[in-house]
This record gives C-alpha cells, structure tokens and sequence, in this order.
C-alpha cells in the first residue's frame, strides 16, 4: 500500500506552493505554437522535423516547446535511430484543452450578443434623439 500523501484532486485548499505549480502547468499551455503541437500530436505520434514542417517554425524552435511540454508531462519522447519522436503522454490534456475551447467559445457568443445589444440600443437611441429633434 503506497503511505505518500495524496494531493488534493481540487484547487481548494492547495498550498501556495502547489498553485504555483499549477500556474506553471497552465503557462506551459498559454503559448499557441505549443497548442498547435498537442493538436498534431492528437493525430498519432510525430518526429520534431515533421511537427516544424507542419507548424512552420525551425526544428530547433519546436523542439524547445516539446522540451517544455515534456517538462510536465505532457508529452513523452522516443529515441529512434537519429529521430526522436513525440506522443501525448497524457490524454487528460485534451479534455482540458477542449473545455477551455468551449468557455473561450461561449464568451465570444455572449459577447457578441451583448455587442449586438448594445449597436441595436445605441440605434434606438439615435432614432428617439432623431425623432425628438424632428418634432
């Protein structure tokens, strides 16, 4: 029986120490070229020239946000021959990746809605101020 502590499975009540690795896990997350990366990486397992050919960044550029990916566990690396290839080690990313798609979709909807209020209002508006002038 493994007698470790377990981590809390909630940010709730997470020591400072731990949120700061959480912060770290995210900024790994917040940078496009790596999300392109997972994307590919989604498909199957890729070499580092055929992710650079498919982002369009240098093979050295991609390798070091594979690095960083890597770092927390996000992806796994496989020597072979001269190629190291690339793989999602934890599957669990996309389903994070995909609820923050969701929510960044949802806000731009509502945006665009409240946008869409707001130009009509400021519409009626003028038309109330047009039409009290007229008079």
């Amino acid at each position: 029986m493994d007698s470790r502590p377990q981590a809390p499975a909630r940010m709730e009540g997470m020591p400072n120490a731990a949120l700061d690795q959480v912060a770290a896990y995210f900024q790994a997350l917040s940078e496009p070229t790596r999300l392109q990366i997972l994307n590919f990486l989604r498909q199957g397992e890729r070499n580092v020239g055929e992710l650079a050919n498919l982002c369009g960044f240098t093979a050295a550029n991609i390798s070091r946000h594979l690095a960083m990916l890597a770092q927390y566990g996000l992806v796994s690396r496989e020597s072979r021959g001269t190629s190291a290839y690339y793989r999602i080690a934890d599957q669990s990313i996309y389903e994070l990746c995909d609820m923050v798609c969701g929510n960044v979709a949802r806000h731009a909807e509502r945006a665009a809605r409240d946008g869409e209020v707001f130009v009509q209002s400021a519409m009626r508006s003028d038309t109330t101020k047009r039409d009290k002038q007229v008079k």
